[in-house]
């Protein structure tokens, strides 16, 4: 049994946000899991996946600003990266103050590791370590790479209409598409389509990996499913035109804690060919990349190989 699993709203940057505690002793070292999109709540995921953690970590998994659990009352003009940053900041007060701990770790993935690396630039004090996966690198030279991969193997593959919608989008300037969210739609479709997302030879549907799981999961109210829906879409929208402005290099590479990145070698959704270069360029206490040769952005496929490379590297 658990001595701590508790559902609850934490009041972060004026709004209610929902979070879920779990683990087997009250001492464990904490978890802070934050979740990719933005806009896409794994609280499920997280507690499905990781629950075999629980006896040496406290879990917790959090849904964003404008998404889930903390979509009803979101506004749009307060969904932005540096917002977001500080709810993940008032959240890890919280979170030390309410389990009697100096600090915690962060496990990242994806546009969570946007968040989580500007968390941990900023505000080390409560931060123990960094973990990130699908590893954010540069906002522009990150489309670059993605839309040039889309397009290559559609050229490839001799598919006249996905180089005619993939052209039509792009390419990217600055990290934007041509028609905002359904040019970024167009090319994430089509990126997955060829493989730049999951090393599978035929990619789970999204009602497969993601809308049925949430729907059995038990995890989330009907409000929360709503938040979901209704939710990812509007963050999205909202937040890309400002999303892809960074570049880790050269403005964000030194670190209070150690930083560890576990990358899908065959990511093209958050491209692992920046991941060497930006890794080389970090200064941290301790550092490492980890490769991971049969993946691509979800390292789900190699889930048994990451969760022992946190306890090695966390406990």
């Amino acid at each position: 049994m658990y001595e701590l699993d508790t559902i609850l709203k934490v009041p972060l940057g004026g709004l209610r946000q929902k979070i879920h505690i779990l683990g087997a002793r009250r001492g464990n070292p904490i978890l802070l899991f934050l979740h990719g999109g933005p806009g896409v709540p794994n609280r499920a995921g997280v507690l499905r996946s990781y629950q075999d953690l629980c006896d040496d970590f406290t879990l917790v998994a959090w849904d964003q600003r404008g998404t889930g659990g903390s979509y009803w009352g979101a506004r749009a003009c307060d969904l932005t990266v540096d917002r977001l940053v500080e709810d993940a900041r008032e959240l890890c007060d919280f979170l030390c103050d309410t389990l009697e701990q100096d600090k915690l770790s962060l496990v990242c993935g994806s546009w969570g590791t946007q968040l989580g690396t500007l968390l941990a630039n900023r505000y080390p004090r409560r931060v123990a370590a960094y973990v990130g996966s699908a590893q954010a690198v540069d906002g522009a030279r990150n489309e670059e790479l993605s839309y040039a991969f889309a397009l290559q193997k559609a050229k490839e593959a001799g598919n006249r209409e996905d180089v005619a919608r993939l052209e039509a989008v792009g390419p990217p300037a600055r990290g934007q598409y041509r028609g905002g969210f359904r040019g970024l739609m167009t090319q994430r479709d089509l990126m997955k389509k060829y493989g730049g997302y999951s090393t599978a030879q035929r990619e789970k549907s999204f009602v497969a990996t993601f809308a049925k799981p949430m729907l059995q999961s038990g995890e989330y109210t009907p409000s929360d499913l709503l938040g979901i829906w209704l939710g990812y879409q509007k963050t999205l929208r909202v937040m890309w035109p400002r999303l892809t402005g960074y570049d880790f290099i050269h403005e964000c590479s030194a670190f209070a804690m150690p930083y560890y990145i576990f990358q899908g070698r065959h990511d093209s959704n958050t491209p692992s060919a920046l991941v060497e270069e930006f890794y080389q360029s970090i200064q941290a206490p301790a550092k490492d990349l980890i490769w991971f040769e049969n993946s691509g952005h979800s390292l789900a496929g190699e889930m048994e190989k990451y969760k022992r490379l946190l306890r090695e590297k966390l406990l």
